[in-house]
């Protein structure tokens, strides 16, 4: 029984790896699909999966790089708007997408991170979003 397990999991892994992010979707953050393994700061009536948005005015995401990088993050893309990155598990390699979308006018960047596969991800994504919030309030 553990052998199958492990294979499902291995099996899971390996089809996070193969997908791609979502992506921006007509020039804002995909939402949030109906499992619990997101969270996004675009649509406050999802209360299952909102978090806020960073408070955060800054002229270019590529200085929030830095602290993507330090919680272990890959950035795959990044411009002045929006940035991309990828979190990988250690043991059987899922991956995570981390987005964040700057929002100039109303001095936040909006945030979107998600499991690629699976239905719960025990509270990871949200977890990561709120240590890099703290980093960032930290200047760090």
């Amino acid at each position: 029984m553990l052998l199958i397990v492990s294979g499902y999991f291995a099996f899971q892994g390996y089809l996070s790896r193969s997908h791609k992010g979502a992506g921006l979707v007509d020039g804002r953050l995909a939402p949030c699909g109906p499992k619990p393994n997101s969270v996004c700061s675009i649509d406050a009536s999802d209360k299952e999966h909102y978090i806020k948005p960073l408070a955060l005015s800054v002229s270019s995401l590529s200085s929030v790089t830095t602290g993507v990088e330090r919680l272990g993050g890959k950035i795959v893309a990044v411009n002045t708007d929006y940035l991309a990155a990828e979190f990988s598990s250690t043991v059987f390699g899922f991956v995570d997408d981390l987005e964040l979308l700057r929002d100039a006018d109303a001095g936040v960047i909006h945030i979107r991170s998600a499991s690629r596969v699976g239905y719960s991800d025990m509270g990871v994504n949200r977890k990561r979003v709120e240590a890099l919030r703290k980093l960032l309030e930290n200047g760090q």
